[in-house]
């Protein structure tokens, strides 16, 4: 969460990334799978990049971005929509969730966490091609051209709200806010454009001499990963909209990319080359942007420290941190307000009264912590039944107000009573201890083991099934001496 004071609840990037990423639309083939890119849409990707960027925690600097623009300015020359690698704008973001996509004009995104997760430079350039190759079969402008930009938009919150608040205008409003702001705002795409995109770029692998099995191997990473996030969460599914999971059926594509792989030409994987330019990345949240604890979140650039309730658990986003359970949803935002806090909170119901529905609530003032609050919890309509809607302000000082939006089931919305009581300022010391997670790339030695590094590992559960997701190694695979691994370690 960097500081971005906002009272909307939908940002927009949300525009951006519904036209220019992903989105279910018609079969039929691929259209000039070949064709170059056009000036208009080099002026749409242009238009797209700032607000991208924005979202995603910008563009990162450096050795190990320079060398991700490399590789994915050489995979997506492959594919025809343009003869020079400079006309492709390739940036690592600066973000902790698992993404990667491209817009229109040769744009290509991934984000640095999801880097972290490849195990050779074949794999970056799989992911890498595998985007592109949704440009270049222009997935997005099918999409464009069968709907209307209020349409999607509307498509968007029917479908995010389903989450937890059926088809209610109110459920879709902040059911698509919350997903928006914890950057994971990505409709699927259909089975089949799946299915091109994975051709594609496997082609493009090919004719960049890389292994084409790339594309397989990243997928079941990806696969292993979200399984293991639902795990660790407590969740009993592996649907984390994440890269692999708003790509549909990432395990059936680990079969289908491996079967078209056989026979395939190109060999290269560049493993060490690639674990020593991504050597030393920051691993997970970028403390300048808050970081996740178990289900504390503490932020110390801006100060403060908040605990998710029993059951929930946190993703960071750019502008929010979204809480998330079986029994509700949250997200906390802070705003610029020069009025008082019950005006603040009578203005997020006015707002969400514009959404279909009159919500009346009654405010109150208490104190948390030693900061003065404020807060309203308002009865609503979602669909059949009726959810609790809350708005709990803080003044922070300096016209700082940090709020939270909660949603729960009618009735049950002291659920997150512990929550905000647990909002609170953090010390200059306590700030300081907050340190960075980075990957270290080390040389297994001839008394490690796979039990031996996993206790190396920065985190006080799951150490071993972190090593191996992080190493793609199976359940009872081992390692042998002069092989490199990862490792996640504080850093500096």
């Amino acid at each position: 969460m960097s500081l971005r004071r906002n009272l909307a609840f939908a940002s927009p990037i949300a525009l951006a990334l519904a036209l220019a990423s992903c989105g279910p639309v018609g079969g039929g083939p691929i259209p000039s799978a070949n064709t170059p890119i056009t000036q208009s849409e080099a002026q749409q990707g242009r238009e797209y990049h700032a607000q991208i960027l924005q979202e995603f925690g910008g563009a990162m600097q450096g050795s190990t971005a320079n060398y991700v623009r490399g590789v994915g300015q050489n995979i997506a020359v492959q594919s025809g929509l343009a003869n020079t690698e400079s006309a492709f704008t390739v940036s690592l973001l600066n973000s902790s969730v698992n993404n990667a996509f491209a817009t229109t004009g040769g744009y290509v995104y991934t984000t640095r966490q999801l880097v972290t997760l490849m195990n050779n430079e074949a794999e970056l350039a799989a992911v890498l091609g595998h985007e592109v190759g949704h440009v270049a079969a222009r997935h997005a402008q099918r999409r464009q051209q069968a709907q209307q930009q209020n349409t999607l938009l509307g498509a968007a919150g029917a479908i995010l709200s389903g989450i937890l608040l059926g088809d209610s205008q109110l459920g879709s409003t902040l059911g698509r806010a919350a997903l928006q702001g914890s950057q994971l705002l990505t409709l699927s795409f259909s089975r089949s454009q799946e299915e091109e995109a994975d051709v594609l770029g496997i082609n493009y692998l090919e004719s960049a001499g890389y292994s084409p099995m790339a594309m397989s191997t990243v997928l079941a990473s990806l696969a292993r990963q979200a399984a293991l996030d639902a795990q660790l969460q407590g969740r009993d599914n592996a649907s984390l909209p994440e890269w692999a999971s708003t790509h549909p059926d990432p395990a059936g594509r680990v079969r289908d990319t491996a079967a078209r792989a056989q026979g395939r030409t190109g060999n290269i994987l560049n493993r060490e080359v690639f674990l020593r330019n991504i050597d030393g990345l920051t691993y997970g949240d970028d403390p300048a942007q808050g970081v996740i604890e178990g289900r504390q979140f503490i932020h110390p650039d801006l100060r403060f420290a908040f605990t998710a309730p029993q059951g929930f658990y946190l993703v960071n986003g750019t502008s929010q941190v979204t809480i998330n359970g079986q029994s509700g949803q949250a997200e906390l935002r802070v705003a610029q307000s020069s009025g008082s806090l019950t005006q603040f909170v009578s203005s997020a119901f006015q707002q969400l009264s514009g959404q279909g529905q009159a919500i009346s609530p009654q405010i109150q003032t208490t104190t948390v912590n030693g900061l003065p609050a404020a807060y309203g919890i308002a009865r609503a309509n979602s669909g059949n039944s009726q959810v609790d809607v809350v708005v709990f302000a803080y003044d922070f000082g300096g016209g700082q107000t940090y709020y939270y939006q909660a949603i729960a089931p009618a009735g049950r919305s002291s659920v997150f009573t512990p929550m905000f009581d647990s909002f609170r300022r953090i010390s200059t010391t306590e700030a300081a201890q907050v340190v960075p997670r980075v990957l270290d790339v080390v040389t297994v030695g001839s008394g490690d083991t796979v039990a031996s590094l996993s206790r190396r590992m920065a985190y006080s559960d799951a150490q071993e099934a972190r090593f191996r997701v992080l190493n793609a190694l199976d359940a009872n695979e081992g390692l042998r001496a002069g092989q490199q691994v990862k490792i996640v370690v504080r850093g500096r």
